[in-house]
């Protein structure tokens, strides 16, 4: 029987679910056996894959490309994890959505510039209107909250996924009962 196929996406978010769950240390090591890791930023994948069991998606969508890069890992996942609270509920990166692109864009580009005044044009996704969660973008299966989520609760759910169970969020959690 093969492993299963586990991504992890890193979307608009500060990389602190990723560093949460390298935290898992010696556990992360331990649990890597039972599973692929087939595209992480952590990794040299430049391509998402076919076929991935899990993805761990961490950040909210808030440009083009993360529209773009969502759907595509979304068609080629069979479950889906909002992993934090960016990719849960859009947290910080949402921060913007009252200002409007515009005004973000001319204040941090002009207003805290002195030289060289500019909006980038390379290298740089095209902002959407809007910052929003993932699961306004496509379907979630799991939400996992946390910012960043605990180091110990992504060890508990990757232990229960790799046993065949569902895991417990709400126990896990701030949020539970």
């Amino acid at each position: 029987m093969s492993k299963p196929r586990i991504a992890t996406v890193w979307l608009d978010g500060c990389s602190g679910c990723h560093m949460s769950f390298i935290d898992m240390d010696e556990r992360l090591i331990e649990l890597s056996s039972q599973f692929d890791l087939v595209f992480s930023p952590l990794v040299d994948f430049k391509t998402f894959p076919e076929d991935v069991d899990i993805a761990l998606v961490e950040g909210a969508i808030s440009s083009e490309e993360d529209e773009h890069k969502i759907k595509v890992i979304r068609q080629r996942t069979k479950m889906l994890i909002a992993m934090g609270d960016c990719a849960v509920t859009s947290n910080v990166p949402g921060m913007r959505n009252p200002f409007g692109t515009k005004a973000i864009l001319e204040h941090a580009y002009f207003a805290t510039v002195e030289r060289q005044p500019q909006i980038p044009t390379v290298s740089v996704p095209k902002l959407i209107e809007k910052v929003r969660p993932v699961h306004e973008v496509v379907h979630v299966d799991v939400y996992l909250p946390g910012c960043p989520p605990s180091a110990d609760t992504f060890y508990t759910v990757l232990t229960d996924l790799l046993a065949g169970r569902t895991p417990d969020i709400a126990s896990l959690t701030r949020f539970g009962a």
